[in-house]
């Protein structure tokens, strides 16, 4: 090969190293790009961990929204809402017919190990981590809402409006359904979900997130031995959240 025709060669294959480059430049999101994605570092994420959270209603009071300021502050949610808005925590109030005994608590996405949101979707956009964190792909997700509908605890929200000013680890879009992560992004990091730090800071101590499956952790020693309770524990979906004191 003659000397002008490695010199092309190489040029070409410069070029087409700056088009690839220049393909990973795509925005996804507001400060994530194609190529930043490819270089990041990916977490090990092993059924070995199961996430999970412990909610005790004794300390959750009525009225209180810590929880959800903090899911809407970290998770680029709007903090004030409307009837069609994206909500993935909410407080539920109840109260027992024969007692007149009340109590509030915060319901998201229970994170079920038998989650029917993933058993309906046609895409596979739901689907659930190998450590028990269900999630929604956005980009397979059509809209189609039929995990909206499987869903017994209504966590499920649609996006009806468009979106600006996102977070750059918490992508989101019109047209998709979406929920409570447990602040995933937070998670492979090493840390715990905001609405816990935020429940946490102001004292009240209700939410303990931990590895379920790890015997020694303390939301396993609390759930073993504390009279703990999952949300429509006869539908058999085992979720990753309890409940104490209801």
């Amino acid at each position: 090969m003659s000397s002008g025709s490695t010199e092309a060669l190489a040029g070409r294959r410069k070029f087409l190293g700056l088009a690839a480059a220049g393909a990973g430049g795509v925005l996804l999101a507001p400060g994530i790009h194609l190529i930043e994605v490819a270089q990041a570092a990916t977490p090990e994420v092993t059924s070995k961990v199961r996430w999970g959270l412990l909610i005790d209603t004794t300390k959750c009071s009525s009225g209180c929204t810590d929880c959800i300021s903090a899911c809407n502050a970290e998770n680029g949610l709007d903090p004030t809402p409307s009837p069609t808005s994206a909500q993935w925590i909410r407080k539920v109030e109840i109260k027992e017919i024969k007692t007149g005994r009340q109590a509030s608590l915060p319901v998201m996405c229970q994170h079920c190990a038998e989650p029917p949101c993933v058993d309906v979707c046609p895409t596979g956009a739901s689907f659930k981590r190998a450590d028990g964190i269900v999630l929604v792909d956005r980009h397979a997700c059509i809209g189609c809402r039929y995990c909206v509908m499987a869903c017994p605890y209504k966590a499920r929200s649609f996006v009806h409006e468009p979106l600006a000013n996102q977070k750059p680890e918490v992508p989101r879009g019109k047209g998709c359904v979406e929920g409570c992560t447990l602040c995933v992004q937070r998670i492979d990091r090493g840390g715990t979900p905001a609405c816990v730090e935020a429940c946490d800071k102001a004292g009240h101590h209700a939410m303990l997130f931990g590895n379920l499956n790890d015997p020694d952790s303390a939301i396993s020693k609390r759930v073993r031995e504390l009279a703990t309770r999952q949300l429509r524990a006869d539908l058999k979906l085992d979720p990753g959240v309890r409940y104490l004191g209801l």
